[in-house]
């Protein structure tokens, strides 16, 4: 009982903690943050807001399982980023190209989108393990790299092609799509969300049930000790970054496979770093995961309607930001309060036995 007070109550006080700031900013900037509040819950059941919501949560919660990997190893992976642009404009590319029948088309693109981004995040992991350079460092640079060369791939004299004002990768034939599950005028929900419902599953099938999970474990809460136990530390960095990076190449496959069929200048930017801050939120457990990633899509999508009762947009992303850096401290308070009641239980049970002898 304990324990599971100890993983609810951080993220719970954290998101108390964070309304009632964004309320005491709303409260100063003369709104009414009531109204604020209740214009985004009651957002959810208008036009195709719920389904966006759905949609996001898939791929905020692939993003979130990128990290995760590279947390539980305590490698700080910042370059799912970059990993999953790079991706994305690969398996853009290739699946534009070629022709195959329906499903395996769609393997295809998969496929190489998870092997696009294992191979960006392969160079930061040969640097750690062969010249211990800092995964931070090297992932932030992989980043602006992945930034130029994604956008050198999409000129229209390599692999793309001009649309009126916008460059794009040629379109992905049928075959390449993700059939998704419409609801009509409430939007299309990505086929891709069972996907990233399939890597939760195997993620925590890995850590908990797996040889390789507990190795993966052992070298991140220690890698002296694992490797006295017979563990290859480099080894488990390197397997457990290029995890990561495969992982971080599928986030970009739900928005296309499932509507654009091409990767633009337009595509989405951002999502890797929200994963480490949802990552943070879950504690790399995939059911806290999946709970950070839908309370992220919910304030992403629902926080569009606060401009209809003048409240600027930008209150979404203090909220989102206050989560973050919130759920850090509540994690160190209940830590030293449980901590505190242990010590305290201990002094009890040795007095207990003092005053027996």
């Amino acid at each position: 009982m304990g324990h599971l007070r100890g993983k609810l109550l951080p993220p719970a006080l954290a998101i108390v903690f964070s309304m009632l700031l964004c309320g005491v900013a709303l409260v100063i900037s003369g709104a009414n943050p009531f109204s604020a509040f209740g214009v985004m819950v009651t957002q959810v059941g208008k036009g195709t807001t719920l389904v966006d919501i759905i949609n996001s949560t898939g791929i905020y919660y692939i993003a979130a399982l990128a990290v995760a990997i590279g947390f539980q190893m305590n490698l700080f992976n910042i370059g799912v980023e970059g990993q999953y642009r790079v991706a994305a404009v690969v398996a853009a590319v290739v699946g534009g190209s070629i022709a195959l029948p329906p499903g395996i088309h769609t393997l295809v693109i998969i496929i190489v989108g998870a092997l696009a981004g294992a191979a960006w995040a392969a160079i930061p992991a040969i640097l750690k393990v062969t010249r211990g350079v800092n995964e931070v460092i090297s992932t932030i640079m992989m980043n602006g790299l992945a930034m130029g060369f994604s956008a050198y791939l999409i000129r229209d004299d390599i692999f793309g092609e001009l649309r009126g004002n916008n460059i794009r990768t040629p379109e992905i034939p049928s075959s390449g799509w993700m059939p998704g599950i419409s609801f009509g005028g409430g939007g299309t929900m990505f086929g891709f969300l069972f996907v990233a419902i399939a890597l939760g599953v195997g993620y925590w099938i890995m850590m908990n049930r797996t040889r390789f999970g507990f190795e993966l474990r052992a070298s991140g809460e220690s890698s002296t000790a694992a490797s006295a136990g017979g563990v290859n530390a480099k080894k488990m960095v390197l397997v457990s970054m290029l995890l990561s990076g495969a992982i971080a190449g599928l986030i970009g496959l739900p928005e296309m496979l499932g509507r654009d069929h091409t990767f633009s200048l337009n595509f989405t930017a951002g999502i890797g770093f929200s994963g480490i801050a949802i990552a943070l939120l879950g504690r790399n457990h995939p059911g806290g995961i999946a709970f950070g990633a839908l309370l992220w899509a919910f304030l992403d999508k629902s926080g569009l309607a606060l401009d209809n009762v003048g409240v600027p947009r930008e209150i979404v992303t203090i909220m989102q930001g206050s989560i973050v850096l919130s759920v850090v401290v509540a994690y160190e308070v209940v830590r030293r309060v449980e901590l505190a009641a242990e010590q305290r239980r201990v002094g009890r049970e040795l007095g207990t036995v003092g005053g027996a002898a």
